[in-house]
């Protein structure tokens, strides 16, 4: 069997760095992108072929893909795509030059990376599309809504994608994690303090008792529900490597709780459920 290639982006660390080495190790040939040249060496240093893909650029996002196919030669088996960050912050303190910031690489960027990479696995009559959401994605939580947002239209997306492609040999699947244990609140950090000015803010006594401890201070006491970056790579592995994945793939009891909930209770009941 001819080895199989994957894209997979956002790989400097967390799940994407666990789903690079893991992979290559299941005998894939990886191609790790990353926003920075610095990130991309280490990973050359590990013997990972890798280059930088930032979703905040157009150019960079046809580029990437471009080198993706040519060291494919066009033969591209899989997209993993998984970079994101967020922007802690009430909505109303969100200006429109953050959420089209965070749009930017959180949805945009990564539905270019996939039109761009479409043609080719048309061409070939294969191809696993998988994009990494959250939990978040179709549960919202308070001071999360920059992400919510970005999350909740990704799933949009992918659901119509897949309906769209349902006469395809082309997949669109979606992974959706609840806590894991990455870097997201520490990379959280500069883009809030680039965004909200939370001492001006109407509400800047619910940041002071809330968001900003969260954030600042965190105790050493770690989420019960966490979860390693591997949890998501082995969803992963079976979303590309199945021959019939799943359109959606839970990770983390609070995603199936709230999975459940979502079917079951009316909005004003889910309202008080994820208020607490």
């Amino acid at each position: 069997m001819a080895q199989r290639t994957i894209l997979i982006t956002g790989c400097s660390s967390g799940i994407g760095l666990d789903a690079a080495r893991t992979l290559s190790k299941r005998s894939w040939r990886v191609l790790a992108t990353c926003r920075r040249e610095e990130d991309c060496e280490q990973l050359r240093s590990e013997g990972l072929e890798s280059f930088v893909l930032d979703y905040n650029c157009p150019d960079s996002v046809k580029n990437g893909a471009n080198e993706a196919l040519h060291l494919s030669d066009g033969k591209i088996d899989a997209l993993f795509n998984n970079g994101a960050y967020a922007i802690p912050g009430l909505v109303e303190d969100l200006s429109r030059e953050a959420l089209q910031a965070i749009f930017n690489t959180n949805l945009f960027g990564q539905f270019e990376l996939i039109n761009c990479l479409l043609p080719a696995m048309r061409a070939r009559g294969q191809g696993r599309i998988v994009n990494c959401s959250s939990v978040l994605g179709f549960a919202a939580q308070p001071f999360r809504g920059a992400y919510n947002a970005t999350k909740f239209a990704m799933e949009g997306l992918s659901d119509t994608m897949r309906l769209e492609l349902a006469d395809s040999p082309i997949d669109i699947i979606l992974i959706e994690p609840g806590p894991i244990g990455t870097m997201i609140r520490e990379k959280a950090i500069p883009p809030f303090e680039q965004w909200i000015n939370w001492e001006a803010s109407a509400q800047r006594q619910k940041y002071e008792t809330g968001l900003i401890p969260r954030l600042y201070k965190p105790t050493e006491k770690k989420d019960r529900f966490e979860l390693p970056p591997s949890a998501v790579t082995d969803k992963l592995i079976h979303a590309i490597e199945s021959s019939r994945p799943k359109p959606r793939y839970y990770v983390t009891t609070p995603t199936h709780v709230a999975g459940v909930l979502k079917r079951v209770l009316s909005t004003r009941w889910m309202d008080k459920v994820l208020s607490m």
